[in-house]
């Protein structure tokens, strides 16, 4: 029975008083920074007018929003902590309406800025040095030029926020809120429920009648209203190809990967280099059906498990192995990992109300503190481990730039995380002998690696044929998007659409595909981190301090240069190709242990 909070012991709780020591002092600079935003009103109109507004504009709109993200992390971490105490969710309503409050007040400054000539800029660098430390922020901005519209412009678009965001918010409530999933009959006999929450668990058992029936029950409800989730997806593909238009884009891609300054080759490299390897994932496919002795292996196999060993790790255990794992990276790294455990970072265990699933999160004046809802499971030790290495990705960038730079892409963030993973494994190979434990490894190793590289790599390529499709006049249709998802599936898989009917509809229940091309970053983030992973155990100590050195750089330059700074060329496959070359190696290691063994 899932305890109450109160019930959980303080260890296992983060100490948020290290943000606000108490619900009051949250109240008092909630209100300070309102009073501060209205008086900020009065900079619209000033920013170009000098040097010194340039400067003085700048770092009031920087260290107001300092101010509301500190906020926002207290509101929303007490909230996620218990989602059932009121008090926090009217704090998380109230940062949410101050953001919006934020972005309201400061509409004028990127139209503004943008009045400015380069040669008049260059002048107030002169004129006002300390400019020079917001030089590539600045940079950023005139990049966007040929994009940012006139300030009534964008005083329309922003006032249609809302609205554009419709579609994806009825997605969210129809699929969380409205559909309800028919019953089903477990492993034990029992009636269940079927839930977005237990989905996953029934496609896991080792019941083969038990993950056929989930799998069916579940896309019984998409099929009923793939009307209804065509409609919702192809406004948000709307969205994106109509906003890329008015903002001068050639695309929606264009528009979603210049925000990171990310070239669109980037993705058709992705797209090719996998597309090229899916011979590998059609053998591990294959390989899944010998061991589970399947002649014909459907999609609701796929995630069957493969071994029956029980290797699990008590939060304690995982402590220790967290800790010698990742003093590869040395003392300065280590020492941040211990401290992490002694103040207290990480909310560990799962409460009556607590929020689902695992993140690391913080602001530029907190702790990179970590949400769990630990389990004994190896899974749960890669989790904890992945996310230390967002929140030292966090710390390392926090306290080596100031905070205009104090923050990483999006393209970026699941590199350090991933990479830690991949150490993790590295290093649990080194460390067990016995062949069970080796092919449960190895199996959660290839098992990641098919969801991150091949599955977002497929969603990627079908978010970016229905944003082509839709800009070419073709109507999104459940019917199109169903045919297109199947033959894709197919490719990637193998398996034949023709025996598979259910997975055409897995298009409907994927909220990745409202993110506007966000999917491909897994995929790029876990490859590029088995590159990384690769130089740090094998290579030199000059890899691991160009490593950290990348963990500090934050956003103070382009993402793809910083990630250079830790020796990987993102704009080539190479770095694709070394992935699929340890994605070789091990599912060789896993095809002669099963040949060893029958």
């Amino acid at each position: 029975m899932v305890k109450k909070r109160e019930a959980i012991d303080e260890k296992y709780k983060w100490d948020l008083t290290t943000i606000f020591e108490t619900d009051e002092a949250f109240e008092v600079e909630l209100a300070d920074v309102l009073a501060a935003l209205e008086d900020a009103r009065a900079l619209a109109g000033t920013l170009t007018d000098s040097a010194e507004n340039l400067l003085a504009v700048t770092e009031t709109e920087l260290a107001l929003m300092q101010r509301v993200e500190k906020l926002y992390v207290y509101a929303s971490m007490k909230n996620d902590q218990d989602t059932m105490v009121s008090l926090y969710q009217e704090y998380q309503a109230k940062v949410t309406a101050l953001y919006a409050k934020f972005s309201e007040v400061f509409a004028f400054y990127e139209p503004e800025f943008m009045t400015l000539s380069q040669e008049t800029f260059a002048q107030f660098v002169i004129d006002q040095p300390k400019l020079q430390t917001y030089g590539h922020f600045f940079e950023q901005l005139f990049d966007r030029k040929a994009h940012v519209l006139s300030s009534a412009e964008e005083a329309l678009l922003a006032g249609a926020s809302e609205i554009f965001g419709a579609g994806a918010e009825t997605f969210e409530i129809l699929d969380n809120a409205d559909i309800v999933f028919p019953t089903i009959t477990d492993a034990q006999g029992h009636e269940v429920q079927l839930s977005h929450g237990n989905y996953i668990s029934f496609m896991e058992s080792s019941n083969r009648d038990v993950r056929k029936a989930a799998y069916q029950a579940l896309y019984s409800i998409y099929e009923q209203y793939q009307h209804t989730y065509a409609k919702t997806l192809q406004t948000n593909v709307k969205v994106h190809n109509f906003t890329a238009k008015t903002r001068h884009y050639q695309s929606a891609r264009e528009a979603a990967l210049s925000s990171n300054h990310i070239p669109e080759a980037v993705y058709d490299t992705l797209v090719q280099a996998v597309n090229d390897h899916l011979p590998l994932l059609h053998r591990y496919i294959n390989l899944r059906a010998d061991i589970l002795k399947i002649d014909d292996l459907k999609m609701y196999d796929v995630y069957a498990p493969l071994s029956t060993t029980d290797y699990k790790f008590t939060y304690e255990e995982a402590v220790v192995k967290t800790q010698e794992t990742l003093a590869i990276f040395g003392s300065d790294y280590l020492e941040k990992v211990k401290r992490s455990f002694k103040e207290n970072w990480i909310d560990v265990q799962e409460n009556k109300g607590k929020r689902s699933g695992a993140y690391s999160g913080g602001s530029y004046d907190t702790n990179a503190f970590m949400l769990l809802n630990w389990q004994d499971t190896l899974d749960n030790l890669f989790t904890l481990v992945h996310e230390m290495g967002h929140s030292m990705h966090s710390s390392f960038t926090r306290e080596s730039q100031p905070y205009v730079y104090g923050d990483y892409s999006i393209f970026l963030a699941e590199i350090a995380s991933t990479t830690n993973e991949n150490i993790l494994t590295e290093t649990l190979l080194n460390d067990v002998e016995d062949e069970e434990t080796r092919f449960a490894v190895l199996n959660h190793f290839l098992d990641g690696f098919r969801g991150t590289v091949f599955r977002q790599t497929q969603f990627a390529e079908f978010e970016h044929a229905i944003h082509e499709a839709d800009a070419a006049g073709t109507v999104l249709t459940s019917e199109f998007l169903n045919q297109l998802y199947a033959e894709l599936n197919e490719k990637y898989y193998g398996l034949a659409a023709s025996s598979n009917p259910e997975i055409q509809y897995e298009w409907a229940r994927i909220p990745h595909f409202y993110y506007n091309y966000y999917v491909f970053q897994y995929a790029t983030g876990f490859a590029a981190a088995s590159a990384l992973a690769d130089k740090i155990v094998n290579g030199t100590e000059q890899d691991k301090t160009d490593y950290l050195n990348y963990l500090r750089a934050g956003s103070s330059d382009y993402p793809l240069d910083v990630i250079a700074k830790a020796g990987v060329d993102m704009t080539s496959s190479d770095y694709l190709n070394a992935a699929f070359a340890v994605f070789e190696k091990r599912l060789t290691e896993l095809e002669a242990l099963v040949a060893k063994h029958g």
